[in-house]
């Protein structure tokens, strides 16, 4: 007996691209808060030595990527879960999605965070 598979419940698959976002905009607010506390960076790059060969020679960027992997994975599970039986607009889902890419992209452009860093310093 085959199984149907119902294509009007396609939560999973927006929770996989939502947990991708949420990976990629926790990288980027990492990213900025590293550059705006050397206690913070200190802590990010412990997180990346604790398990990943050679981080020390890469320094913090280590512990930003475990973060962010740590944030996409968490959410993916938290949002399979919610999602998983019903589904949003799909519509509504990829404008959530490309609009948070785009913050993302924007935010990890070298220009402005360093811009939004120094303007939060003070400096």
């Amino acid at each position: 007996m085959k199984k149907e598979i119902d294509l009007s419940k396609n939560g999973t698959a927006q929770a996989a691209i939502l947990s991708a976002m949420i990976g990629l905009l926790t990288l980027t607010l990492v990213n900025l808060w590293t550059d705006i506390s050397e206690g913070f960076k200190e802590a990010v790059h412990t997180i990346g030595k604790l398990w990943m060969p050679g981080a020390e020679g890469i320094g913090p960027y280590s512990g930003k990527e475990t973060l962010a992997l740590a944030a996409w994975l968490l959410s993916w599970l938290i949002l399979h879960q919610v999602l998983r039986s019903k589904a949003w607009n799909d519509r509504v889902v990829l404008v959530v999605f490309l609009i948070g890419i785009a913050i993302a992209t924007t935010l990890i452009w070298p220009p402005v965070f360093t811009g939004m860093a120094h303007a939060i310093k003070g400096a």
